[in-house]
């Protein structure tokens, strides 16, 4: 009886879990495909509501106006150089900071730990960021878009878990032969965690391309502005006049169109991009989660 209470249950469990993973794609999807129907349905549908997850009189009229205003490839441009620049200081920060936090020979390793801890608890605050930042100079440039978050004490930390979890006696092999703190850590620690690295590295990527708040903040000049400034304003601000070539009569309708079609343009790289990393990133997501 105790066997087939067991197969029952187990059986009911994989029953509800599947039903909860189904609502929850379902969940997660119906947003996105949305969006990308809207972006290549006849705006005249789109202001009828009439628009489900399968397009409806379909127009790429709303691409071509995004593809024909300069300033979105320009804004396009800025968001790749800055998430490229700023996610390759982030792992370059986070790894030579997470290192030697996880060697057990540092001297004062449990004070810097908990400085590095510190930060997650309490902040200085968004006014003397800003001005820092004014005070370094950095306004306008991309560097007030990069620096002020260089490196994230949580990344550092689930950082130095990975390389907490790699066997010692590699490193002592090492040391035999007479390498170098820096020998280790390029030929040894980071080829073995490189799941960790890309992991890290794609929360650092979409953070960069997703931001906006900070370029708000430190850019004046227009030409320096990321995608995610042009697509709030396109969205919530509804300056979409600025991009559609329509008359007065139909230009509310065409920009509907307009704001889920950058919508999509936004958020393309990204899915591009994670399908390839996807089995480094499943890995990743575990640091941690089984400690000997």
């Amino acid at each position: 009886m105790v066997g087939v209470n067991n197969g029952f249950g187990r059986k009911a469990f994989l029953i509800l879990n599947g039903l909860v993973m189904f609502l929850v794609c379902i969940a997660t999807l119906y947003p996105f495909l949305y969006i990308a129907a809207a972006s290549l349905s006849d705006p005249v549908f789109i202001s009828r509501g009439e628009i489900g997850v399968i397009p409806k009189g379909l127009n790429f009229r709303a691409y071509r106006m995004v593809a024909n205003y300069p300033m979105i490839w320009r804004s396009y441009w800025n968001t790749i150089v800055y998430t490229v620049v700023g996610t390759f200081i982030n792992i370059f920060g986070t790894v030579f900071a997470a290192y030697p936090l996880s060697r057990k020979s540092f001297i004062g390793r449990k004070f810097w730990n908990l400085f590095v801890f510190f930060p997650m608890l309490f902040h200085a605050g968004l006014i003397p960021q800003f001005v820092l930042v004014n005070g370094l100079k950095m306004r306008d440039t991309i560097w007030a878009l990069v620096i002020p978050g260089a490196i994230s004490s949580y990344y550092v930390i689930i950082m130095r878990t990975f390389f907490d979890a790699i066997p010692g006696a590699l490193e002592e092999s090492a040391r035999i032969d007479g390498a170098s703190h820096f020998t280790i850590l390029l030929r040894i620690i980071l080829p073995l965690s490189l799941p960790s690295l890309v992991t890290v590295g794609m929360f650092y990527a979409v953070g960069h391309w997703n931001s906006f708040f900070s370029a708000m903040m430190y850019l004046n000049d227009q030409s320096k502005l990321p995608l995610q400034i042009m697509l709030r304003n396109l969205v919530i601000q509804n300056q979409t006049d600025i991009v559609v070539d329509s008359t007065a009569d139909d230009r509310a309708i065409v920009g509907e169109a307009v704001k889920y079609a950058t919508i999509i343009a936004a958020t393309l790289p990204i899915l591009v991009v994670y399908p390839f990393i996807q089995k480094y990133f499943v890995q990743g997501v575990m640091i941690g989660s089984v400690k000997g």
